[in-house]
């Protein structure tokens, strides 16, 4: 189009001189007027053709291709949330303690049985409430839970341990009778790489202090070292997110896992971190950045608050004994596959 519109416009300023020349001559001014028509929409579809240019996948892009989000449904970058977490924190600052309880989005290119990249979540977050509170109240909840489905739901229970895992009752039981193991992260890396030196096989046999602990990991912990529910906590602040109380070490901060037998990690949760000089700076070194309506949590006095997050499918996998996630939700997505 660009090199049409050109020798068009050549030939209009040819035969406009012509006509300049001859103004008399009323079959050349007609040739004329018609090529200045045929150039204006030559013009006219130039300018369409490059303004479809623009949009890829249905995003308008600028002349440089980036996203232009004056014409985004926002009108400005937004996104898919991965926790009701930071939204959490400002009710858990005014009203004490609250939960959330809704779907959560992860893009991770993961294909494991327990990963999907929409699932729901449960998500308390508590005011004057320290990681030692928040381990607490995460075993208590999942104390409760297994409680509450023994006494209200013994037939289902029957139904899968004779259809799908025939210890599913004595789990639950196991872990609604129990206190739950706590294992620092350094000292379950530890555990680890005394395993490895004793013969144990791992799919992932580098096991050394700063990893982000597989399944199979979480798993041996939780199965054939405690054989019970444990809390690991205190992990590297290299692998873990922004908002996590920093540690006086200042190479941990005050973040905890628990693992289950059967799932490996069911919660994720942390301390949060309160001291805005501390939270800038650990913004600062991840590269990462927030309203400052989050940050004037902590500018304008705060208080100490913790939360967690419990994946709502992952414990359907661990009362249940189904091995794979994607059974456990009505309308599994992950990537690659977003039917229904």
């Amino acid at each position: 189009l660009p090199a049409l519109a050109e020798r068009c416009a050549c030939t209009v300023r040819l035969r406009l001189q012509a006509a300049a020349a001859d103004k008399s001559d009323a079959g050349l001014a007609a040739a004329s007027k018609a090529a200045v028509e045929q150039l204006l929409a030559l013009k006219k579809q130039l300018a369409e053709a490059e303004e479809a240019a623009l949009w890829v996948g249905g995003i308008k892009r600028t002349a440089g291709g980036d996203v232009d989000y004056s014409q985004d449904f926002f009108g400005r970058p937004a996104f898919l949330t991965v926790s009701g977490q930071l939204q959490g924190e400002y009710y858990a600052c005014g009203l004490s303690s609250v939960y959330t309880f809704g779907p959560t989005f992860r893009a991770e290119n993961s294909h494991t049985s327990r990963h999907l990249a929409e699932f729901w979540m449960i998500e308390p977050e508590i005011a004057f409430c320290n990681l030692e509170d928040d381990m607490r109240c995460a075993e208590d909840y999942v104390r409760y839970c297994c409680r509450f489905v023994l006494e209200r739901c013994m037939p289902d229970l029957q139904f899968i341990v004779k259809m799908i895992d025939p210890k599913a009752i004595e789990r639950l039981q196991h872990v609604a009778d129990s206190n739950f193991a706590r294992c620092s992260y350094t000292e379950g890396i530890e555990l680890l790489q005394k395993a490895v030196a004793g013969g144990r096989k791992f799919e992932d046999m580098d096991v050394h202090w700063g990893i982000d602990l597989a399944t199979e990991h979480e798993r041996y912990l939780a199965e054939e070292v405690f054989k019970q529910p444990v809390i690991v906590y205190d992990y590297p602040k290299d692998i873990k997110a922004f908002y996590m109380r920093l540690n006086d070490d200042n190479k941990t901060v005050a973040a905890m896992d628990v693992l289950v037998p059967k799932v490996g990690e069911l919660i994720g949760g942390s301390q949060r971190e309160d001291r805005v000089e501390v939270l800038e700076s650990r913004m600062a070194e991840m590269g990462v950045s927030v309203d400052d309506a989050y940050m004037d949590l902590r500018r304008f006095g705060s208080v100490p608050h913790a939360g967690f997050g419990l994946g709502f499918e992952r414990l359907i996998m661990f009362a249940t004994g189904i091995d794979n996630i994607r059974d456990v939700i009505p309308f599994p997505r992950w990537p690659g596959n977003v039917a229904f």
